[in-house]
């Protein structure tokens, strides 16, 4: 079943649990889809009234923040064993070389890594994870941490939701509209298409009267006189 049809069937204040919960998980590293659920949810708030978008921004920064937190506890406690396993399980997105990638990019940006790597599928798993793995002062991680999640959250809420609202008024101006050029398009094709055959017949008719014209009776055959 499609996550929007999943979120449709459920009350709107589970509908905030569900994506605090699947964000919240998939930053403590395990790969869950919750961008798509993120998305899929101001989607439908855009939709419906009863799904408020500032609640689920709330309960999407929350988890991004808390889920990245205990992501951070647990790499920092046992980071190698977590990314072997990781790799183990999902070798084609965590295999040894994702994992070494992501940790050069880590050593290299620090803080500014745990900011913009929640803007990142891969990193935004594994951001709470390698930065308590590789030690990182955890205050800095915090403020990188809340600030990321709560930009990413309530940014893609906001821009999603908003978008839909236009989508979905420019697609009713676009059905009346779309109505109008079909009988337009209709009536202008008939008119033609009749010109065109009353034309062709025409010009037919002219063909046929302008053969009977030309092939007049035949000359009687002249035949010579004897001596």
């Amino acid at each position: 079943m499609p996550v929007e049809h999943l979120l449709e069937a459920i009350p709107p204040l589970l509908v905030y649990v569900v994506v605090g919960l699947v964000i919240g998980v998939e930053s403590l590293g395990i790969p869950l889809p919750g961008e798509i659920v993120l998305v899929s949810a101001s989607l439908l708030a855009s939709q419906h009234d009863e799904l408020n978008p500032l609640w689920i921004g709330v309960w999407a920064s929350a988890g991004a923040i808390i889920g990245d937190s205990i992501g951070y506890a647990i790499g920092r406690k046992g980071g190698p064993r977590l990314f072997a396993w990781m790799g183990r399980k999902f070798p084609k997105h965590f295999g040894p070389q994702h994992i070494e990638k992501a940790r050069d990019v880590f050593d290299r940006r620090g803080a500014w890594a745990v900011f913009f790597g929640r803007f990142v599928a891969l990193l935004r798993i594994l951001a709470g994870p390698l930065a308590g793995s590789l030690h990182m002062n955890y205050g800095k991680f915090l403020v990188a941490n809340a600030t990321g999640g709560i930009v990413w959250a309530g940014g893609t809420t906001a821009a999603v939701y908003y978008l839909g609202i236009v989508a979905e008024q420019w697609l009713k101006r676009f059905s009346y509209a779309g109505l109008i050029i079909a009988v337009v398009v209709g009536v202008i094709t008939t008119v033609v298409i009749r010109r065109r055959l009353a034309r062709s017949h025409s010009a037919s008719a002219d063909a046929a009267s302008a053969d009977t014209s030309g092939s007049g009776p035949a000359e009687p055959e002249t035949v010579p006189a004897r001596d």
